[in-house]
């Protein structure tokens, strides 16, 4: 079969097309012919090495966001059969290979029906984003009433965020860069949205809080950022992060008594656990795309599989509002 593969690690321009073996069907998976894909982060620093623990074998196949159709049932499963529709989060690291293929052979506990109103490009930008998002609220407890800040708000991750929070009953403020992104979060529901290049953490804190300081800051910015989250959570506040590889000088956390949680979504992926909890989470995904009360931010610019290295430049340079869409070009 055909796939989009990186042989060593560098710039996008490492992307290349190759014939590769398709997948042999083994209990407990499915293999799905994929449709669509999306771009994350996380393939940015899987391709460029900063994540090598990571990393598929070479040639490796990156990108975990699929939505597709599944060929082929291996022993045991019985929630799904040939000819589903199916989207979810089931590769790209470690033993699991990627979506950038004519052919995905996929866990079936990492995936799930894809919701009957949207098309395949539209599932496939849901599912990283939006299990990372659920994670969050449920680690961090965000609960009705609660003064939640979200940095990066107008982000992937950030964007389902102030969705699912507003869902709860939450008062929900972030930061963004420019005009364009607070605008994005304000449509989106957020009660307030400040432009980190131009307020201080101080400001927007006096200005949503009063200066008492957010009951629940996220952080899907996360290294350096988790300082700016200190300082605006309250004392005894909840902090919960997508990214604390950094080294820090703890001591305000210490001072606020702030409760620092954590969420990385490819460990059950990686370790080969709690795989379960992820189809929970998209069966509850679906259903709220299926009720119109989630929705995608798609970015303007989309990309055929092959264009893949257009698609990684394209996020790296900051432009992109939205997640960004891959299409197989595999497809008869």
């Amino acid at each position: 079969m055909k796939a989009m593969v990186i042989e060593s690690y560098g710039g996008p321009e490492v992307f290349k097309e190759a014939e590769i073996g398709k997948p042999l069907i083994k209990p407990g998976y499915v293999l799905v012919r994929v449709y669509a894909s999306s771009v994350n982060p996380i393939e940015t620093k899987i391709r460029s090495g900063l994540v090598p623990a990571v990393t598929p074998p070479f040639p490796a196949v990156l990108n975990g966001d699929f939505a597709g159709v599944v060929e082929e049932v291996g022993e045991g499963i019985t929630e799904f059969r040939a000819g589903d529709a199916v989207f979810g989060c089931a590769g790209g690291a470690a033993v699991e290979s990627g979506a950038l293929a004519e052919y995905m052979l996929a866990d079936a506990r990492l995936i799930w029906h894809k919701p009957r109103n949207i098309d395949f490009a539209a599932a496939a930008l849901y599912p990283l984003v939006g299990i990372t998002a659920w994670e969050l609220l449920a680690k961090s407890g965000i609960k009705e009433n609660d003064t939640v800040l979200i940095h990066g708000i107008a982000g992937g991750v950030g964007h389902m965020v102030l969705q699912l929070a507003k869902l709860k009953g939450a008062r929900v403020y972030g930061t963004v860069s420019g005009k364009v992104k607070q605008e994005i979060a304000m449509a989106l529901g957020a009660d307030g949205a400040a432009d980190y290049k131009t307020e201080t953490v101080e400001s927007y804190v006096q200005q949503y809080t009063a200066g008492k300081g957010f009951d629940i800051v996220i952080d899907t910015v996360g290294g350096e950022n988790l300082l700016n989250s200190f300082k605006a959570v309250k004392p005894n506040g909840t902090v919960c992060t997508t990214n604390a590889r950094v080294s820090l000088d703890l001591s305000l956390m210490h001072r606020k008594a702030i409760s620092l949680k954590c969420v990385f979504i490819l460990i059950p992926i990686l370790d080969g656990i709690q795989r379960e909890k992820h189809q929970a989470i998209l069966k509850e995904l679906s259903r709220l795309i299926g009720d119109n009360k989630l929705k995608v931010l798609k970015a303007e610019k989309a990309f055929m599989y092959h264009e893949v290295a257009e698609a990684h430049a394209y996020l790296e340079s900051g432009k992109a509002a939205g997640k960004i869409s891959l299409m197989s070009p595999y497809i008869k």
